[in-house]
């Protein structure tokens, strides 16, 4: 009996570590973008992305025009794992499509994990849900579409407004240590993964998922630049980040949590500033050198 006892004790561990190694199923991500009638882009980690810039808002801060690329794009991310897709995102609202957009979320079965600011001062005021959701990627796809048409988000992207002037990505990329991409409008866009694995529920999550320090720039004229995004920091960066910033003259806007429970614990904090793009990026990496990062 004992015997017996071991070769089962033995077999479950087999089955666990073969269900532990079992690759994720494959996803057709045309058919995801058919339901949201957006086509996404492959992200480093196995993630789809897809976004739903919120050109139909034309919001300002302190006079400057915000940008869908800088501040005001909605967006899905999408993982294949062992135990079906998962989904995170942040959906960009007005005030009075928050709550109506909360109710459609729990109909559609997804759950909520953040309601905020990111920015102070906004004209009109801008707030951004945080949800997550498991299930078929198709199924999932379909029920964001839902919830998107609580929305006034526009069903296509549409020709991008083009901010004046343009970053010196060359020197802003020498100066952070990190390559960007220039998105839609003339947007230089910077993701700094951390150096250690995040997890959520148990299942990591790469760092295209929102896991990833965002660093946005949008070229002003004469010579200046607007920047926002957010470090994505464990507890004891937190201040270090925080004094780094003010010692720069950019603006804390915002700090708090994104998930609920994801290892280790994360804190987000959202910035604000205006100067060249140079200087800008001189105080952005005396932050990120107060954190655990990725090699570039």
């Amino acid at each position: 009996m004992v015997r017996s006892l071991l070769v089962g004790a033995l077999l479950a561990g087999l089955v666990v570590r073969a269900e532990a190694a079992a690759p994720p199923a494959a996803v057709d991500w045309s058919a995801v973008d058919q339901a949201l009638g957006r086509t996404g882009q492959a992200q480093p980690g196995d993630v789809h992305r897809v976004s739903f810039p919120r050109g139909d808002l034309h919001v300002t801060l302190k006079g400057i025009p915000i940008l869908p690329a800088l501040a005001l794009t909605s967006w899905a991310a999408f993982h294949s794992t062992r135990h079906g897709v998962m989904v995170m995102g942040d959906l960009v609202l007005l005030d009075e499509e928050v709550n109506p957009v909360l109710s459609a979320l729990f109909t559609a079965g997804f759950e909520v994990s953040a309601v905020h600011d990111h920015l102070i001062g906004t004209e009109p005021h801008v707030s951004y849900v945080h949800y997550s959701g498991h299930g078929g990627a198709v199924a999932l796809a379909a029920s964001l579409t839902r919830v998107l048409e609580v929305t006034a988000t526009p069903k296509s992207a549409g020709a991008p407004a083009e901010a004046a002037g343009s970053i010196d990505t060359a020197a802003v990329a020498s100066i952070l240590g990190r390559h960007g991409k220039v998105a839609a409008g003339g947007v230089y866009q910077v993701s700094v993964p951390r150096a250690e694995q995040i997890l959520e529920s148990g299942m990591e999550i790469p760092a295209a998922m929102g896991v990833a320090t965002a660093i946005n720039l949008e070229p002003l004229e004469p010579g200046r630049a607007a920047t926002t995004g957010d470090f994505v920091m464990i507890a004891r960066e937190v201040n270090p980040v925080a004094r780094a910033l003010r010692a720069h003259g950019l603006e804390v806007t915002a700090l708090h949590s994104h998930m609920l429970n994801e290892q280790p614990r994360l804190f987000f904090m959202h910035f604000w500033g205006v100067a060249s793009d140079t200087a800008l990026a001189r105080g952005l990496r005396a932050a990120l050198d107060g954190m655990s990062l990725a090699r570039p």
